[in-house]
């Protein structure tokens, strides 16, 4: 796919290589939101405590808001394409050049807007949990005719982010192109929780909201039997239930599946849930059997928390076939509770990783105040 200034990263392994066909879009994945410049806070003892200094012992920017998802996807190898509005300002050129010259993700629908600030983020990880606070406005719409929202490429997949109430044309156009809509849900402010206010609900080929929000808008008090009705109003469910893992049912078959979490110790969980989407879009278009692209997305899910920042902790196949080998080298062998993951033998190659030559980085450098390449 080509970008303003490059192409699709070469050389990443395609998680989708099987299932290409010469008629296929040439976009795997559209998506389209609000780019952050985020800067992370990471290593404080405690939550800030008012009228006090305190000293953080680690810090990193890197694009956020929908860049977390857009990364994300691109690192598992999916083409992606993201129409999203970008400042004239120093911190909308790192985000725009991070997003496409490092991580190879097509920005011909996004647009540079004169005289608009980028929207920023600061984010605060400590105990496992985060704290942010956020400034920016609304982008003004183009002044003239542009390739997007009135006309979104043609692509696979799209992900959407629902809101209550608010009604999105380019969902149902994408739909209609045959885009396969995969949508997360956020938390619904008015306290209705509505499904019937979730108005792409309608056009989505897979659900994901997460336990709280799932028992809300269905009413059940048990993550599972929510899952089972959310399989009632879209073909997939997938309820994501923390350190129990995630639940999907398949309404069109009746299919379901249970995959436990993979125990690790958090650092920052900023992008966790993009992150569990990316992955299990990218085995939904891969075709894989239900059970693995929920210990996929999962597992995705448990490396990037283990890093801080929403796009810099996304991992890509390096970071899973580290992790894979590393499993396999365990004395005695795989742990009983991981064999499942043994379908990724069939994607990985089939010896470890070499060591990274000395300054080589799989993800993107912490900070824009360095003027190397990004």
């Amino acid at each position: 796919m080509a970008s303003r200034n490059g192409q699709h990263r070469r050389g990443a392994l395609d998680p989708l290589r099987e299932v290409r066909a010469p008629q296929d879009p040439g976009c795997d994945v559209f998506l389209t939101g609000t780019v952050f410049l985020d800067i992370i806070f990471t290593g404080l003892d405690s939550a800030p405590v008012r009228g006090t200094e305190s000293w953080a012992r680690g810090m990193g920017q890197s694009p956020g808001g929908v860049a977390n998802m857009a990364t994300a996807l691109a690192r598992l190898g999916l083409r992606t394409s993201l129409a999203a509005a970008f400042g004239d300002d120093f911190y909308g050129e790192y985000c725009w050049d991070a997003l496409e010259q490092g991580e190879g993700i097509d920005l011909s629908q996004s647009r540079t807007v004169p005289g608009w600030h980028s929207p920023v983020t600061v984010s605060m990880a400590y105990e496992g949990e985060r704290t942010m606070v956020s400034h920016g406005h609304e982008a003004p719409p183009p002044a003239g005719p542009g390739p997007f929202p009135d006309c979104p490429p043609r692509a696979r997949a799209a992900v959407a982010s629902l809101e209550p109430g608010r009604h999105e044309e380019w969902i149902a156009s994408a739909a209609g192109r045959g885009a396969r809509i995969f949508a997360d849900v956020g938390w619904d402010e008015t306290g209705r929780w509505d499904l019937d206010g979730l108005a792409g609900l309608a056009h989505c080929e897979a659900f994901l909201p997460n336990a709280g929000e799932a028992m809300r808008y269905t009413r059940e008090d048990d993550p599972r039997a929510a899952a089972r009705k959310l399989a009632e109003r879209v073909p997939i469910a997938v309820v994501t239930m923390g350190e129990q893992g995630s639940y999907a049912v398949d309404g069109r078959t009746g299919e379901t599946a249970e995959v436990p979490a993979i125990t690790v110790e958090a650092l920052d969980p900023t992008g966790a849930g993009d992150v569990y989407v990316a992955g299990f879009l990218t085995g939904t278009l891969a075709e894989w059997p239900l059970a693995d692209r929920l210990a996929f997305a999962g597992l995705t899910a448990a490396l990037s928390v283990q890093e801080f920042g929403g796009s810099l902790s996304a991992p890509g196949w390096p970071e899973v076939a580290a992790w894979w080998y590393g499993v396999r080298s365990l004395p005695g062998g795989v742990p009983e509770g991981l064999r499942h993951y043994g379908f990724l033998d069939g994607l990985l190659p089939g010896d470890a990783p070499s060591p990274e030559p000395a300054g080589a980085r799989r993800r993107a450098v912490p900070t824009i105040g360095f003027r190397h390449p990004v």
